[in-house]
Order: C-alpha cells, then sequence, then structure tokens
C-alpha cells in the first residue's frame, strides 16, 4: 500500500528527530571527555537554538509560495552531512560551526513540516490530527537515545555520528511527493498584522517561557544524571528514553480526547504545571528511581504540550500565511531556548547542576498561572 502524505510527514519526523534530538541530550557527555567547560557547552547548544532565528521566517515564506519538497530534502541532506562531520571534529569552534548548520538544517525541516501539516486539509479530529504529530516527532527520540546508548556502551560516539547520518541520508528516499497544499501570494503587511497581535504577542511569550527549559536538556541534564546518580552510557540512555518514551504516549492520549476548545486550555495549564513540578523535583530526589518518577511526570506533561501548543498554532493564522507567520512565531521559543542554554548552563556548571532544575521548573509552574490569564482574557 502506497504511502500517504500523513505516513511520510509521521516516518520523515520519527527518523529526524530520532538523531537529532539524541545528539542534543548525548552529546555533552562528549563535550566534557573533550575538556569543553560550561560555558563553551552553552555556546554550542545556543549556536544550535539561534541558527533558526535566521531561518525560520524565510522558510516559511517559500513553504507559503513555492514547493516544499525541495527544500526539505536540502534540510535532511544538509542535517546528514552536519552530523557526519561531528564525528571527526574536536576543536570547539569548529563543533561550534556544525551545530549552528545542524540548527538551520532541524529548523528548515521543523518549519516545512510545521507547515504542511497545517495547511493540508484532510478532514479529522484536530486532537487526533496534532496528537499523533506530536507523539512521532516525540517517539523518534525516544528510540534514538536508546538506541544511542547501546551503540556507546559497545562503541563510541563517532559510531553514533556515523549511524545517525546515515540515517538522515537513507531517509531521502521517503522525501518525494510531499506536495498536496495549495500556495497563495502573501505580503509582508499579512505577515506583520498576523504576529503583532496581543492575542499572538501574549501566546508568543507563554512559549518562551516553556522553551527556557529546553537549553537546560542540552547542557547539563546528561550531566547532572552522570554526576547525581552515577548512570553511564545504557542506564543513561535508558533513564532519558524511557522518560521519552512517557512523553510520546502522552502525546496519543492527547489525540485519543475528542476535540474541545475549553477542555483543552485546561489541559494545557495542567500540563504546564505537571512539567514544571517534576522538572524541579526531579533534581531534588535523592534516589533514581524516585528521580525517574518525576522525570516521566514532566515528559507526560512535556507530551500534553506538545500536541497542544501545535494546534494552537493552528488556530492563531490563517492558512493562507501560517507559513511565514508561525515561522516568525516560532524564532522566539528558541529564543528561549537559546537563553536557557546561556543562563543556566554556566550557572549549573558553577554552582551545581540540580540548580537550573530548581529556577527552571518554578518559572514553568508560574507559566501555568500567567496562561490562565491570558486564556482568560483572549480567545484561541
Amino acid at each position: 500500500m502506497p504511502l500517504t502524505l500523513h505516513h511520510r510527514i509521521h516516518l520523515l519526523n520519527f527518523l529526524r528527530k530520532l538523531t537529532v534530538t539524541s545528539v542534543l541530550f548525548l552529546l555533552p557527555l562528549r563535550f566534557l571527555d573533550l575538556g569543553y567547560d560550561g560555558w563553551r557547552i552553552g555556546i554550542i547548544v545556543s549556536m544550535y537554538a539561534v541558527a533558526p532565528l535566521l531561518a525560520s521566517f524565510p522558510t516559511g515564506w517559500i513553504n507559503d509560495r513555492l514547493a516544499m519538497s525541495g527544500v526539505i530534502r536540502g534540510g535532511l541532506l544538509v542535517q546528514g552531512l552536519a552530523l557526519l562531520s561531528m564525528a571527526w571534529i574536536r576543536a570547539f569552534p569548529v563543533m561550534a560551526a556544525a551545530f549552528l548548520v545542524l540548527g538551520l538544517a532541524n529548523n528548515v525541516l521543523d518549519v516545512s513540516f510545521n507547515s504542511l501539516y497545517y495547511k493540508d486539509e484532510t478532514a479529522m479530529d484536530q486532537n487526533r490530527k496534532y496528537g499523533v504529530y506530536a507523539f512521532w516527532t516525540s517517539f523518534g527520540p525516544a528510540v534514538g537515545i536508546l538506541g544511542g546508548g547501546l551503540l556507546l556502551h559497545g562503541a563510541d560516539f563517532r559510531l553514533l555520528l556515523v549511524v545517525f547520518a546515515a540515517i538522515m541520508i537513507l531517509s531521502l528516499a521517503a522525501a518525494r511527493r510531499l506536495e498536496h497544499v495549495k500556495f497563495h501570494r502573501v505580503t509582508l503587511r499579512e505577515y506583520g498584522r498576523s504576529v503583532l497581535r496581543a492575542k499572538t504577542l501574549l501566546f508568543i511569550l507563554f512559549a518562551f517561557i516553556l522553551a527556557l527549559h529546553w537549553g537546560i536538556e542540552g547542557t547539563v541534564f546528561s550531566p547532572f544524571l552522570q554526576k547525581a546518580f552515577g548512570l553511564k552510557d545504557f542506564g543513561l540512555a535508558l533513564y532519558i528514553s524511557a522518560g521519552l518514551f512517557c512523553l510520546s504516549f502522552s502525546a496519543v492520549l492527547v489525540g485519543a480526547l475528542r476535540f474541545n476548545l475549553r477542555a483543552n486550555k485546561r489541559l494545557l495549564l495542567a500540563a504546564m504545571a505537571a512539567s514544571g513540578t517534576g522538572f524541579i523535583l526531579m533534581a531534588a530526589v535523592r534516589g533514581v528511581w524516585a528521580s525517574f518518577a518525576f522525570n516521566a511526570l514532566h515528559q507526560i506533561g512535556d507530551g500534553a504540550l506538545g500536541a497542544l501548543m501545535t494546534l494552537f498554532t493552528s488556530r492563531l493564522f490563517e492558512k493562507r500565511n501560517i507559513g511565514g507567520s508561525a515561522g516568525l512565531a516560532q524564532s522566539v521559543p528558541i529564543l528561549g531556548q537559546m537563553a536557557g542554554a546561556m543562563i543556566f548552563s554556566p550557572l549549573g556548571y558553577k554552582l551545581g547542576l540540580q540548580y537550573p532544575f530548581f529556577l527552571c521548573g518554578g518559572l514553568l509552574v508560574l507559566n501555568a498561572f500567567y496562561g490562565a490569564v491570558i486564556f482568560r482574557k483572549m480567545e484561541y
């Protein structure tokens, strides 16, 4: 049976997130082996995060006006080549440059797949549509980190990166015939009007605060687990991947609920509070099993957030300009990830790796209260 548009999107999201997110979680251990300090690790992850500021809107603009498949194929190829190059890089400036390229490729793919999925007009329940989408983007990292841990247990980071690069290059075969959407001529003024509205800006701030903890996950999460619980290689990968399995199946549960706007708003706020609470407590407890239980709570919250934030973003903009508008909006959470890496990585390596979890988790809990205010004032 031939693959449908949705099947191709989900397969490619699974494969690309399997590689790139696994690298973000596991490579900080490689950086420590190379002698990088907290500032250097923070800068490298910030390069990955800042790159999309250059690419989000241009990619979305192309998605609204021109064909997407060529952009997607190019992004997959560049991501594969960037991963391959990292297998031999040791110098800090070159590694930072490689992460900049990886971030550009990943963002081109994020914006393009989001645009393609937003613009698709297949009739289906909106919770199911975006719950399934979020599941495949989060299930890939869970599988990738578990497989990566197995590879590291028996080999090294070089083999891991070569295997991930091969997966990306082979995935090009599934990137054909993705064009099933209408394209429009959209002016820059239309993009400005759609983004520079009070309801959009308030929602973007909500997303910015949420994104702060992504910077922590890419800089101090693995070293914290290694130092606090003595986890290495497969044990560390098992801890992280099991949490991500909780995240992906949480997205599936959102997809199993029938679309109800009020219920979705309440669930979004509860998920934000659960994410923050779990983030704090996973670093506060002493035992690894108790820590994992709270990490699971955090990831369950993040899984629901992934599905619901995508759903609400789809409601913010018209389909004709959602590529560029969502691309602009997506730049702000990327700034949040960069800020999280630059602020919390040096703080963690200087004062203690647990403190970023305490501070940022508290911000996530406060963000749930902020969300309650904006949802009461604005209609989303």
